[in-house]
């Protein structure tokens, strides 16, 4: 059965580090079973030679990882009907097994509920996995696999008919927190999200902070976060956790000013359709060991 299952793979690349986007494509070619069908998308660059069968787009800006990703969702047709399930993978990372695809296939093909599965991400040096990278608030044993309500965004696979129900990442978002708008969508829609750490993408360990507009866009896509998908009585709640934890973990000076510059901008700019979420999804993320305050 899970033979029928159709796997297409998008992964976004600047064009930067082609020799990791081949060793990534590399890997996807060597998955069991029927062949991966693979779109690389160029966001806001060429795409480096890739391997005979590879599709590519290229972009004339960069959209940012959602809107690259979308881009790469509808080159599989609208709402990526062409196929049954896509990877979504980092164009620095690497599969570490051959059996990814072929997990993937019978995983979804035996729990219809099943809408979306996290990898877990390792170390290809140590092996090790940040915990980080663990997408539950228990995350101490990185080889646990468990029911979830996140997952992370370049190293998962998503079922499209999750995608055409409750559409796809929120473009506007360019980075940071995109997975979680998802995640939420998919959960109020009635599908479930899993971890599987016998999924593994490698990947270097790194910090998020890497990125320049880390910390504004982190705080800005945490308040439309909030603002496009909690019940109003849980968005100040939500939003004043956060902001503790922010505060505790005590940033540098300038990161918590470009922080609190992303959160009021957060409150100050559109941030797309409202469609709060049932209280019974909220019980739903209370009973899988995340409420929606966290």
């Amino acid at each position: 059965m899970s033979g029928a299952v159709k796997v297409g793979a998008v992964v976004i690349t600047m064009g930067n580090r082609p020799e990791e986007l081949r060793a990534l494509l590399d890997s996807v070619a060597k998955q069991d079973g029927d062949p991966v069908q693979v779109v690389v998308v160029g966001n806001g660059s060429p795409v480096p030679e890739v391997p005979d069968g590879v599709r590519t787009v290229e972009l004339p800006e960069n959209l940012g990882i959602p809107g690259g990703r979308n881009v790469g969702i509808e080159a599989f047709g609208p709402d990526g009907r062409d196929v049954d399930v896509l990877l979504f993978l980092d164009d620095d990372g690497l599969l570490a097994r051959t059996d990814t695809a072929e997990l993937c296939r019978e995983a979804f093909a035996a729990d219809d509920e099943l809408g979306i599965i996290s990898f877990r991400i390792a170390d290809p040096d140590t092996g090790e996995t940040q915990r980080r990278h663990v997408p539950r608030l228990r995350a101490s044993d990185p080889m646990r696999s468990s029911r979830v309500t996140t997952f992370l965004g370049g190293a998962n696979a998503v079922r499209t008919r999750v995608l055409a129900q409750v559409g796809g990442l929120p473009d506007a978002f360019f980075y940071a927190h995109e997975e979680t708008d998802l995640a939420w969508r998919a959960l109020d829609g009635g599908w479930m999200i899993d971890y599987r750490s016998d999924m593994v993408l490698n990947h270097p360990t790194t910090a998020p902070s890497r990125h320049a507009v880390y910390h504004r866009m982190v705080a800005r896509n945490r308040v439309w976060l909030a603002r496009r998908n909690l019940p109003a009585l849980l968005i100040p709640v939500y939003l004043g956790v956060w902001m503790l934890l922010t505060l505790l973990r005590r940033p540098s000076r300038p990161a918590l000013k470009a922080w609190f510059g992303g959160f009021r901008e957060g409150w100050s700019t559109p941030c797309g359709p409202r469609r709060p979420m049932r209280w019974r999804t909220v019980w739903r993320l209370t009973r899988l060991g995340r409420p929606p305050v966290i």
